[in-house]
């Protein structure tokens, strides 16, 4: 078959910046496989991250009118990105800002309009990935997970750490995948009295003392009983998880510290529980040292750290084979994974 020449676009709730991740599908032998790939990462400035943070403060006129604005922002990233590295997509394939994620109200909103991205580069735009699936009663979330199937299925699980840490694997016959915990959401506002944006390598974290009561309040954070699917958003952090951190005052060395316990414990009590033998890890998070090595103490599993395209780009690589698969009316959103009524094949095409 001839290859989709499609480019994706992922921004995460971590605000590390907007994602672009070149490749060219095609299927050999009945399976999805993708080659010639180009990815790069456009840093958000901190008054733009400030700027994104701010959105869902906003009235209804400023948040159509920011929604606008980010689409086109989008498009002009799109364009030089593609002009940069004398590119030539078929389609643009974009998640977008997760602004509001609240499938149990029925809706789950990210900014940036497809259209914004059609109108100013001229190519074909599949977004608003989410929406169908939350109106089919699923979580709208995780979508990665098809993709984990389509193209990374020789591994035993797929494991996120973005600014929420998820997990992907195959489970009773079904492709099933919940978000597990908050992760670099939460380191990263730790560093701010740092004057730093992230911990480089878990550096000060390695340094901190574990602060025993923290740690068992947010163990005992209800979300830990759910059972998948189950999602988070940056609304319930805000609300549940940040405040426990005031009410255990600390060093932000302990503080990082302690929270790295916490997310390696909940992550392996995970693997362990469902015997995963192998897990392929990508995210920024990948490359918190400390953190890694404390989840290897926890976990039966391998820890399988792959090649610094794939940790970094992996999920606007999958949202790419998303938009292939949308614009192919195939279905591109597992109801085993989100609790939706039916599978679906989700995203508006502009």
């Amino acid at each position: 078959m001839k290859p989709y020449k499609v480019l994706g676009l992922m921004s995460g709730t971590s605000l590390d910046g907007l994602d672009m991740a070149y490749a060219e599908f095609f299927m050999e032998d009945g399976k999805w496989k993708m080659q010639h790939i180009v990815a790069e990462t456009l840093p958000y400035t901190d008054d733009f991250k400030k700027w994104l943070i701010h959105t869902m403060h906003c009235n209804a006129t400023e948040l159509i009118e920011r929604h606008i604005k980010y689409g086109k922002f989008l498009g002009n990233a799109v364009l030089k990105f593609i002009q940069k590295h004398q590119l030539l997509p078929d389609l643009v394939a974009s998640h977008g800002h997760t602004i509001f994620h609240q499938p149990e109200q029925g809706f789950s909103f990210q900014l940036g309009h497809g259209s914004g991205i059609k109108a100013i580069t001229g190519m074909d735009t599949v977004w608003d990935f989410r929406t169908m699936d939350v109106l089919l009663g699923g979580q709208g979330a995780p979508l990665v997970p098809i993709g984990d199937r389509l193209l990374f299925g020789n591994y035993d699980a797929c494991l996120n750490l973005g600014g929420i840490s998820n997990i992907s694997f195959e489970y009773q016959d079904e492709r099933i995948a919940f978000d597990i915990s908050p992760f670099n959401i939460v380191f990263n506002q730790l560093c701010q009295p740092l004057g730093i944006s992230f911990d480089s390598g878990g550096q000060h974290a390695s340094t901190g003392k574990l602060n025993k009561k923290l740690l068992e309040a947010l163990n005992q954070l209800e979300f830990y009983n759910k059972k998948p699917p189950r999602s988070l958003s940056k609304e319930w952090i805000d609300k549940h998880v940040f405040p426990l951190f005031k009410k255990y005052p600390d060093t932000t060395e302990n503080h990082l510290h302690t929270f790295a316990k916490h997310a390696a414990l909940q992550i392996s009590d995970i693997l362990n529980k469902y015997h995963i033998k192998n897990v392929l890890t990508t995210g920024g998070g990948t490359y918190n040292k400390f953190f890694i090595e404390e989840l290897k103490k926890l976990s039966l599993a391998q820890i399988i750290i792959p090649d610094d395209t794939t940790i970094q780009f992996k999920e606007a690589l999958i949202f790419g084979l998303l938009g292939v698969l949308r614009i192919r009316n195939e279905i591109n959103t597992l109801a085993s994974v989100t609790g939706a009524g039916s599978d679906s094949s989700g995203g508006c095409i502009s």
